[in-house]
């Protein structure tokens, strides 16, 4: 196959990757909205480990069929990336909790230059002048779409703290064992979701229990909020492969900046759907900046320079 066919090929491969993580992603946040906004189904915890135990089923199935081959992945590995995600969900959700909004946007934008720091530092990664202005693009959009009341509290901040680099060190080590280990995503999800879905059902309804007062078990559980969970089980499956697939295509670095267009068809989706009383001037410009400072990314990210790595030899 020519060189520009294979180029071809891979761009569109990669088009499919992220529009499969963006649908997944953005459909998965309106019907959890619907589930805990209309519903009352406040425990995010322990709908995550709904969502890793579906995410396990799918492994088991595929596994099972033979599109899964059987891999190794060393225990402490596996330790530390359960760890790493474990802390990333739980942080969010504590740090949502105990942070006004605004700070908890600040706190998510703020995953981008971490990802940027592990990169350099184990990675040897070097950027390009042109790809760091686009970042702070990025940043600088978001954070005028988003970005409201900020004001900043002791524990709000160490949960935040918590939260940003516990979610750099999952994204950045989704990417790291698929290099090392040779591990393509189903095979990396086929290790990870069973530990992460056992260990989220552990401390998830105990978690809840802390963050909303309310207990799981006494949930008024009804046909459509049973539809709705299903429904959100359904989609995380592919929004936790699609997740694994762009990260180990990209970097989690590419992942977070290009990742923040869903936050930008959030904002529209939730302005069609909701009501359009919070679309006013500077939502639709700080959109539309970032979406430039996107496109920028990925023009100065792919030229030669832009983004490089000084060593080859994989981090200890």
């Amino acid at each position: 196959m020519a060189p520009a066919s294979k180029a071809d090929k891979k761009a569109s491969v990669d088009a499919a990757a992220w529009m499969f993580n963006v649908v997944t992603s953005v459909g998965i946040i309106i019907v959890n909205k619907a589930l805990m906004a209309t519903y009352g189904f406040s425990f995010a915890t322990t709908l995550t480990g709904l969502h890793f135990a579906t995410t396990t089923l799918m492994t088991v199935v595929l596994r099972w069929l033979g599109y899964i081959q059987s891999s190794h992945l060393p225990f402490l590995e596996l330790l530390k990336f359960v760890i790493f995600a474990n802390f990333s969900i739980v942080g969010m959700n504590v740090s949502l909790m105990w942070n006004s909004v605004g700070f908890y946007q600040i706190a998510k934008l703020s995953m981008i230059p971490v990802s940027c720091l592990l990169e350099v530092v184990l990675d040897k990664i070097r950027y390009s002048r042109d790809t760091k202005l686009s970042i702070a693009v990025v940043l600088l959009g978001v954070g005028v779409c988003t970005v409201t009341d900020v004001s900043v509290n002791t524990r709000g901040f160490i949960a935040a703290f918590i939260a940003v680099w516990s979610t750099a060190l999952q994204q950045y080590y989704v990417h790291f064992l698929q290099r090392k280990y040779s591990l393509g995503s189903f095979s990396l999800l086929g290790h990870t979701a069973p530990a992460q879905a056992t260990s989220l059902l552990l401390i998830g309804p105990f978690l809840d229990y802390w963050l909303t007062t309310k207990r799981v078990d006494a949930y008024d559980y009804n046909m459509w909020s049973l539809v709705f969970i299903i429904l959100s089980c359904t989609i995380a499956v592919g929004t936790n492969l699609s997740q694994f697939i762009c990260i180990g295509r990209f970097t989690a670095v590419s992942f977070q900046v290009l990742g923040h267009m869903k936050t930008i068809l959030v904002l529209i989706m939730g302005f069609f759907f909701f009501g359009k009383e919070g679309l006013n001037l500077h939502v639709v410009l700080g959109m539309i900046i970032a979406v430039v400072g996107m496109i920028w990314y990925g023009n100065a990210s792919t030229k030669p320079g832009g983004k490089e790595r000084r060593s080859h030899s994989l981090p200890t």
